[in-house]
């Protein structure tokens, strides 16, 4: 599916349109349709407790409302050994995918103290083996 991008992605302002491509029920594949850039993504509510309010500027920007069908990916950097890759969780890709648009919401750390920028996934690996 292509998604529009209504905001400029911090690092990555020349990205306007993105291709996503499911990998599993984890990760997802970001593909820019204007540079070779791509991105791997994944599913933050598949490791952890992942709520937050989106902003409403963003609310406005992505047309969103209490119906609309809302996909929230966090851009995760892949490192060999895999344990050593880390996920960002303080700023949410957030798709509406009704519309197809798409943003990346950077959340206030003050608020949300749990979420990191770079949060290595081993953490989430022991914990999912565990269960």
């Amino acid at each position: 599916m292509i998604f529009s991008v209504k905001a400029p992605i911090p690092g990555f302002e020349t990205i306007k349109e993105v291709e996503l491509e499911k990998i599993d029920e984890f990760f997802v594949k970001f593909i820019s349709k204007s540079d070779p850039t791509t991105f791997t993504l994944i599913n933050p509510f598949m490791l952890r407790p992942y709520a937050f309010e989106i902003p409403e500027y963003f609310r406005t920007l992505l047309d969103i409302n209490e119906k609309s069908n809302i996909l929230i990916l966090n851009i995760m950097i892949i490192a060999t050994p895999i344990e050593t890759s880390t996920i960002n969780f303080i700023a949410p890709l957030v798709f509406n995918v009704d519309n197809q648009s798409l943003a990346q919401v950077v959340l206030d750390a003050n608020q949300h103290p749990d979420f990191g920028l770079m949060e290595s996934i081993s953490g989430f690996l022991n914990k999912t083996s565990q269960e």
